[in-house]
């Protein structure tokens, strides 16, 4: 027994001594980077990552950044990049470790990284030992992740400050709750920069050859500004910077019986606002057009999502509403009865995609347009799959997006230039069809020649006055949430109810 004991001990010290060792060259390596860019939030991530690291590169910074996003990628200092490899394709916080390992390499300007944690401790052990960010981004609050930041979008937003660096600086495009962000980055000492999505102008935005958001943007443009990179050339390096897998896309295509379809891959933006955000841009550029008509893509372990999906219906008025995937039911119930009429079910997780997919196509109009909302795993990705092997739509664009632009402009496309198709798993080869259409080299960027749009103030929030700071352990909040004033009367009255 005594050697068993002694065995269990020296285990436990080689462990104990082998862990410190690690964590010393980590440490080691993150100061070879001098500056750490932490990108969270609950939509757009990936692509502000991208954004703030074409914007530096444009500055002539050694720039290292790796996303998460849709497909995990390494992005090498000369912009081309590399699939994250993860065993048995399990991703783990511990990953960033190996990344920053492979970003000292390069001795490089800048990291920027896109947070991969969404437990509120691991989005501070990621912080505060794993990244150790001097730049933190915190892009929104959206209503995701509840049962692991919730129940409430304040909880979600102070689960998020978690990733904030102290001493450091925090740059944000939230508006609704920045009280919320300005009371936590108080807390850490760390300043909160507001970016404001009207210093972006309409022009510079038309500069982009796949869609993004103003919000997007301006974040990318402060982030340039405090590591001292001028507006024109961090713009010039966000036109540049490929785009990310999961972007927002439109593809054209021609569908049996010479129908015309427009196809519009929403399934990143897998939140109610946001998908609507991004479905009314497409619909003000004309990049998509009504008649309109939604597919839902429902998973068994995202119920509540399918069913957020299904409430949003009325605000997007379409002529169909097509449910496939498991449990189709989880989002046509949540369908508000005036518009139930309209929802097809061609649910079912081992329904064959030729057969719900010719009776999708065969209800379509001959020119009309297809959003894809929800989730893109199980059914959604061979939906994918089989709209890649129609030809596509080359004919002539005369919509109302062509009809808006000067006639002087130079042209660029209405659909998304795919650098890199979208695809969840990197390993596997895409279909014939797909390496052939995109097979050909991207047009160039056109370059935007317009003058800065002045900067508007960031909104002024006074924060409250806070209590003295009580230790804490890791696990703990800055800032605890405060319960409304009225809960603990509420309680008690209730309590007293069933006394009676």
């Amino acid at each position: 027994m005594l050697f068993l004991y002694t065995v269990l001990v020296v285990c436990g010290a080689v462990l104990l001594i082998a862990g410190v060792i690690e964590q010393r060259r980590h440490f080691v390596n993150l100061e070879h980077i001098p500056t750490r860019v932490l990108v969270n939030g609950i939509r757009g991530k990936s692509s502000i990552t991208r954004l703030c690291a074409g914007a530096l590169r444009g500055g002539e910074l050694t720039t290292v950044a790796k996303t998460t996003g849709t497909a995990a990628r390494f992005i090498h200092p000369d912009a081309t990049e590399e699939p994250v490899y993860r065993k048995f394709g399990i991703a783990n916080v511990v990953e960033q470790i190996g990344i920053v390992r492979r970003a000292a390499a390069y001795h490089p300007d800048a990291l920027v990284i896109e947070c991969m944690a969404v437990m509120p401790a691991l989005q501070e052990i990621n912080q505060s030992k794993l990244i150790r960010s001097t730049i933190g981004v915190l892009c929104n609050v959206r209503e995701d992740h509840l049962a692991e930041m919730g129940p409430t979008l304040d909880d979600v937003a102070r689960s998020l400050c978690r990733s904030m660096p102290e001493n450091g600086i925090c740059v944000t495009a939230e508006v609704d709750r920045f009280h919320i962000l300005q009371e936590e980055a108080d807390a850490r000492n760390c300043e909160l920069v507001y970016a404001d999505p009207e210093m972006v102008s309409d022009e510079e935005l038309r500069g982009f050859s796949w869609f993004t958001f103003k919000e997007n943007v301006a974040i990318a443009l402060v982030v340039a500004d405090l590591l001292g990179v001028d507006r024109e050339t961090a713009l010039q390096g966000m036109y540049d910077a490929p785009p990310d897998p999961g972007v927002l896309s439109v593809e054209r295509y021609l569908a049996p019986d010479d129908k015309k379809l427009r196809f519009a891959n929403v399934f990143a933006a897998n939140d109610p606002e946001s998908t609507l955000m991004n479905i009314n841009q497409l619909l003000d550029l004309g990049a998509i057009h009504r008649p309109l008509n939604v597919v839902i893509n429902c998973r068994p372990d995202r119920v509540e999502r399918n069913g957020q999906m299904g409430e949003i219906i009325p605000e997007l008025d379409p002529e169909h509403v097509f449910v496939i995937g498991h449990p189709a039911k989880s989002a046509i119930d949540a369908i508000p009865a005036a518009y139930r009429d309209r929802a097809v079910d061609l649910g079912g997780d081992r329904r064959d995609p030729d057969e719900f997919m010719g009776q999708l196509l065969g209800r379509l109009g001959p020119d009309s347009s297809l959003v894809a909302i929800g989730n893109i795993h199980g059914q959604g990705e061979h939906l994918l799959e089989y709209l890649a092997e129609l030809p596509a739509d080359d004919s002539a664009d005369d919509g109302e997006y062509a009809a808006a632009e000067p006639a002087t402009q130079t042209p660029h496309h209405v659909e998304t230039v795919q650098l890199y198709a979208p695809h969840i798993d990197p390993f596997q080869p895409y279909s014939p069809a797909y390496e052939e259409r995109y097979a050909a080299p991207p047009p160039a960027v056109p370059v935007q020649r317009t003058g800065p749009a002045p900067h508007h103030p960031a909104p002024h929030h006074p924060a409250p006055q806070l209590e003295p700071a009580r230790p804490r352990g890791m696990f703990d909040p800055v800032v605890p949430p405060t319960p409304p004033a009225d809960d603990f009367e509420q309680w008690h009255n209730s309590a007293g109810e069933q006394h009676r």
